[in-house]
């Protein structure tokens, strides 16, 4: 239980880095770890499926075009328009709106007891793939067809057609 709290701690630690990081890049960095940090705590409470799809998903996709597409633009001091009062006293309300929600969801630590798993192989990969391939084999293979042919799709409309040119 220790290094469920250890994990915990540094996922919000992270999670403050990423808010409060100056560099973009960094950022985004601090996100990754933030990512690694709730993909130890999924396969810790049993839940590896999740766990392989944060790091692959997440981790693996989303951030590194994050990254790519950070690194592509130009992030200037002086390409950076002006924000009005407006904007700025909106960003306050919404921060104090936060303060009162997370205040609020604090008050209530420790008052309920942990769940308890009646099957301990809940979360486990094996008894998905028995599902998805006993009960859900004809959506998951018309979701494969489809997903093909939305990939040929994008292939045939992303390449020029030599007559045009």
């Amino acid at each position: 239980m220790s290094i469920f709290y250890f994990i915990a701690f540094l996922s919000i630690l992270f999670a403050v880095l990423v808010i409060s990081a100056k560099n973009p890049v960094h950022s985004i960095l601090y996100l990754i770890l933030t990512f690694f940090t709730f993909t130890i705590q999924y396969v810790l409470l049993n839940a590896q499926f999740l766990a392989i799809v944060n790091f692959i998903v997440y981790m693996g996709a989303i951030l590194v075009l994050f990254l790519y597409t950070l690194m592509l633009i130009n992030l200037n001091k002086q390409s950076e328009p002006m924000k009005s009062n407006l904007v700025k006293i909106a960003a306050v309300l919404g921060g104090g709106c936060l303060l009162v929600v997370v205040v609020a969801s604090l008050k209530a630590v420790g008052v309920s007891q942990p769940v308890l798993l009646k099957d301990p192989g809940l979360g486990l990969v094996k008894n998905l793939g028995k599902v998805l391939f006993n009960e859900f084999l004809l959506p998951f293979e018309i979701s494969s067809l489809l997903l093909l042919s939305a990939m040929v799709g994008a292939v045939l409309l992303a390449t020029k057609d030599p007559k045009t040119t």
